[in-house]
């Protein structure tokens, strides 16, 4: 998996966004493939998410059954991707001329991680949008956001036992809904 630098989400969004595709892999074959890609000289991606799973936080892959790979498609040598251990095929619409990804994309998503490939939250959290918290005790709740305090937490309003209930959330347990 490719490593990200250790940057400010500027200087990660300046980082080469080109030449990105899709493979799809193989049932429980994400750690085959990224260690044979690596083998092979290929640079791949697999941007994760935190979520809560039975009561701890655990690191999942945002697109679960596929990985970013880097490849010139006019070098010889990429086809090596669909016979890689671990990896199904490239997601190609033409086989004998690839088309990225498009590079805002890839370099928007680059942006939005840390240097281990983690999503990070998104920092435009304010009051009135929509989040779905992803740990603690409200779990999977989808809620609007009532207000921000200086401590990063939000306060939202939350249905319980049919009652409306303030509570505050820590704001790296919620992620913004569209």
């Amino acid at each position: 998996m490719t490593k990200l630098p250790k940057t400010n989400a500027r200087e990660r969004a300046e980082l080469p966004a080109e030449n990105w595709f899709v493979a799809q892999l193989k049932p429980n074959g994400l750690a085959l493939a990224l260690r044979n890609l690596a083998r092979q000289g290929f640079d791949s991606f697999v941007p994760e998410r935190l979520e809560n799973v039975r009561g701890r936080m655990a690191r999942r892959p945002l697109f679960p059954g596929y990985l970013f790979v880097q490849f010139d498609p006019e070098a010889h040598g990429w086809q090596a991707i669909n016979s890689t251990r671990g990896i199904t095929r490239l997601l190609l619409n033409d086989t004998r001329r690839p088309t990225p990804l498009p590079g805002q994309f890839m370099g928007g998503l680059i942006a939005r991680c840390d240097d281990r490939g983690l999503l990070l939250p998104p920092e435009d959290i304010a009051a009135g949008d929509r989040i779905r918290v992803i740990s603690g005790p409200f779990a999977e709740l989808v809620t609007t956001v009532d207000s921000l305090d200086k401590d990063q937490r939000l306060q939202v309003l939350i249905d319980l036992m049919g009652r409306q209930v303030r509570t505050s959330i820590p704001r790296q347990n919620v992620e913004k809904l569209g």
